[in-house]
């Protein structure tokens, strides 16, 4: 009875929680313009790829700090663009809700035509069929019926005028391509005004569309109270109350009169977002607590029980003769790379679906443990930055894992390949972004907190369109909620990868992922192979390599020669200096990969000063590690030394033992 009083209580909760969020969340229609002429066909392959569009822009909605722009291409008649843009001041949630209802609308109100834009208060979306995803599609004015008192006009006027600058220019400025400002015109009288891009415009571009929509407030909306400009590329909107999320944008108390009928709404909203808090604190409470009485289960359930019920989906098996028909046999021809426990073969289903196929070793490092651990591991992961599992076999000593084929192998077949390397461009070694989020997921946003352990250029998949997949989680750790450091005796993964504290001392982290990372980025930007240099004599190692150029003030000398003349300044700037800090030698110093996302995505972000990287490597050969040795040690300290072989096909390595 009391466990049902419980639950009663919660769902009770719950759904107040669901109202008011509900009640207060709301997506509120603007306008839309459709195309003129230019239908498409129902049920064909472009309807299709429309609907994949649209779903996978609503599933984006959450992830990407109110922006996401993608492409679907499936088949004739060619790829449809799309993409979303939330206000600046909205919640994930509120976003994804808004980008919900835009995506259901859009198709509604555009029947069957194939370039559409639709505008909410709280979002904009927007596709083409288009090589381009250009921003011609006419705009629309929308304003506000009642006129501002003529004693009041010219005042008004002026301070309207320099307060849709101002705001113009700090958006133009900020990372976010947002800003909202706020005049007193009287002393009854305040001008909320609001301006923004979609972040994928440059900086002229972004001014350009501001003015055009700004100009366009004399002629369609002089006197007018209130007004907006809906470009597709950008909008400004200003108004004589608060129409976006004050307390959101500014630290400064707001004042607006409760009978006005704006003022009621506002009113309405300060009353119920503290309860709607107090309603999500409790719920939070709750379920802390039911989770802390069932730590013990949780506990043996990451490690266990979630392979049990792995091998309870009967959809994820797949038997020894699938495997063999797809593969051939396993033959040599089919074969197309070696993983950290085996060989990796290309394989096709009978209903010709391209695979992807990692049999294990019998002899590898890799028993049942890390096995299970890797297939349990990414059937639970999903994320468009992680290779997807398909399935697995499990038949005597075979131990199979079915991934989805990624046609353009990894990572490092391309950047340190003299003549491939030419192929990434800058823009195509940006993927340091969709990496950030793969392992953010991993780290913060997965149902289970995972510690990868072996990021490396190898491990990171290209699919066609050369967006990356993080592969390889035979050696990824679960994390409990309340565990920030794990401290073992067998330390695997790759030179030249592992962070100091791991490869001396056994311990573990999410900032040994931070210190992986940070190695990668570095190597993606300058063309470099961080061991290939340990190999060489004469040659400093990466980090002094970076260093030495940061130091000296010239970091585009770092850069890749074969990217000269083609790449952007600051994101190269910015990636070196992401790269320093993430290789600090202090696990304190390195920033999280929250931190690391916020920082490629915004350049408002004030980023430390990284000091001297780690540095136990330096001077030592790179065929031996001694894990028992502190830096500042004598090298005739006694402890055991373990041998860690140089891996020349990227294979993940070592078996060392700390004392």
């Amino acid at each position: 009875m009391c466990i049902l009083k419980s639950c009663s209580t919660q769902l009770l909760i719950l759904s107040l929680f669901v109202f008011l969020n509900f009640a207060s969340e709301a997506a509120t229609y603007s306008s839309h313009v459709c195309t003129d002429g230019s239908f498409y066909r129902p049920n064909t392959t472009f309807q299709n790829n429309l609907n994949l569009l649209l779903s996978s822009l609503v599933s984006n909605a959450t992830l990407h700090d109110g922006f996401y722009r993608t492409k679907i291409s499936l088949g004739a008649p060619g790829e449809i663009k799309g993409l979303f843009l939330c206000r600046g001041d909205v919640t994930p949630s509120v976003c994804h809700d808004c980008v919900t209802a835009a995506a259901k609308n859009i198709t509604q109100r555009c029947t069957n035509q194939t370039e559409s834009i639709i505008w909410y208060d709280e979002c904009m979306l927007r596709y083409s069929n288009s090589s381009v995803l250009n921003n011609i599609v006419p705009g629309v004015n929308l304003l506000n019926v009642e006129s501002v008192p003529d004693s009041d006009y010219l005042q008004f006027n002026n301070i309207l005028a320099s307060t849709l600058n101002d705001a113009k220019q700090e958006a133009i400025s900020s990372g976010k391509m947002f800003s909202t400002k706020e005049a007193n015109v009287t002393s009854s009288m305040k001008i909320y005004t609001l301006a923004q891009c979609t972040p994928d415009l440059s900086t002229s571009e972004c001014n350009t569309c501001f003015s055009s929509a700004i100009s366009s407030f004399p002629n369609c909306c002089d006197r007018k109270q209130g007004a907006r400009s809906l470009l597709p590329g950008c909008n400004v909107r200003y108004e004589l109350y608060p129409f976006y999320n004050v307390s959101s944008v500014s630290t400064q108390p707001e004042f607006f009169s409760p009978s006005s009928g704006k003022g009621r709404i506002s009113l309405i909203v300060a009353i119920v977002v503290p309860i709607v808090v107090a309603v999500v604190l409790l719920i939070v409470g709750v379920c802390f607590l039911r989770k802390r009485a069932s730590n013990t289960y949780l506990s043996s359930f990451r490690q266990d029980s979630i392979v049990d019920d792995l091998t309870d989906v009967e959809s994820l098996q797949f038997d020894m003769a699938t495997v063999e028909a797809a593969t051939n046999r396993f033959s040599d021809e089919n074969k197309i790379g070696r993983g950290g426990f085996g060989v990796v073969y290309k394989g096709v289903l009978s209903n010709g679906q391209e695979i992807a196929v990692k049999r294990l070793s019998v002899t590898s490092l890799q028993g049942a443990v890390e096995f299970r651990n890797e297939a349990a591991l990414v059937a639970k992961l999903q994320h468009r930055n992680l290779v997807r599992l398909l399935g697995f076999c499990l038949e005597g000593q075979e131990k199979i894992l079915i991934y989805e084929y990624i046609p353009n192998k990894s990572l490092d077949h391309f950047l340190f390949d003299p003549v491939k390397q030419r192929e990434l461009d800058w823009s195509r070694r940006y993927i340091i972004v969709g990496i950030t989020r793969g392992i953010l997921y991993l780290h913060e946003d997965s149902q289970l907190r995972i510690i990868h352990r072996d990021i490396k250029a190898s491990n990171v998949l290209l699919d066609q369109n050369m967006n990356p997949k993080i592969s390889d989680f035979g050696m990824a750790k679960i994390f409990e909620a309340d565990q920030t450091q794990v401290q073992t005796g067998r330390i695997v993964g790759t030179y030249g990868y592992m962070s100091p504290e791991y490869a001396m001392r056994g311990q573990f982290s999410e900032k040994s992922d931070v210190f992986s990372f940070g190695i990668l980025v570095l190597e993606i930007v300058s063309g470099k192979k961080n061991a290939g240099l340990y190999q060489s004599k004469h040659a400093d190692d990466l980090l002094t390599l970076a260093w030495k150029h940061w130091t000296e003030e010239t970091p585009m000398e770092f850069l890749d020669p074969t990217l000269r003349g083609s790449y952007s300044r600051n994101e190269v700037n910015r990636c070196i200096h992401i790269g320093l800090l993430c290789v600090q030698e202090s696990p304190s110093d390195r920033p999280s990969m929250a931190t690391i996302a916020l920082m490629l995505n915004s350049y408002s972000v004030t980023m430390s000063m990284p000091r001297q990287p780690a540095s136990f490597l330096r001077g030592r050969s790179p065929n031996r590690l001694n894990p028992g040795l502190d830096s500042d040690q004598s090298t005739t300290n006694q402890s055991t030394t373990s041998s860690i072989p140089w891996s020349v096909n990227e294979v993940s390595i070592t078996e060392l033992y700390p004392r």
